[in-house]
């Protein structure tokens, strides 16, 4: 590695800390080495690298925050499809539910009409007035 790429790497790691002795011990060695003239490159060539350095971490974070998205993205159509599973899944138990109901319904009303069919046994016409008294003694001998 040459020296000016050496210390434009150096002074690029020392403006990203904030480490001030760090940047003016490379730039007395830049000045002290290549002259002060060249000290525009140094600036240049650390501000250029800072740039990029900016723009690959930005397309690392985009990169990132894409990939979270796409993960969201099939998260939530994961969730979207249980989801629509479980309303089919209720749909399909209550209509078996409303099935059983009305079947349940339908033999109560079926048990019902047998029921009052043996309840309502058929009246027996009352016999002439004339007749009623030997109907009533009749009835309570043979209770």
């Amino acid at each position: 590695m040459l020296l000016k790429n050496h210390l434009i790497e150096v002074f690029k790691q020392a403006s990203l800390e904030n480490n001030f002795l760090l940047k003016e011990n490379v730039v007395l060695k830049w000045v002290h080495r290549f002259g002060i003239d060249s000290l525009n490159d140094l600036l240049i060539h650390s501000s250029l690298q800072k740039e990029n350095q900016r723009e690959e971490e930005n397309q690392e974070h985009t990169s990132l925050i894409d990939e979270v998205h796409d993960e969201n993205q099939e998260q939530i159509k994961l969730e979207l499809s249980k989801t629509f599973e479980n309303i089919e899944e209720t749909k399909w138990e209550s209509n078996g539910l409303e099935t059983t109901i009305i079947n349940e319904i339908s033999s109560k009303n079926q048990n019902s009409n047998t029921i009052n069919q043996y309840t309502e046994s058929p009246k027996l016409p009352l016999p002439y007035i004339k007749n009623l008294r030997k109907w009533i003694n009749n009835e309570k001998k043979a209770s």
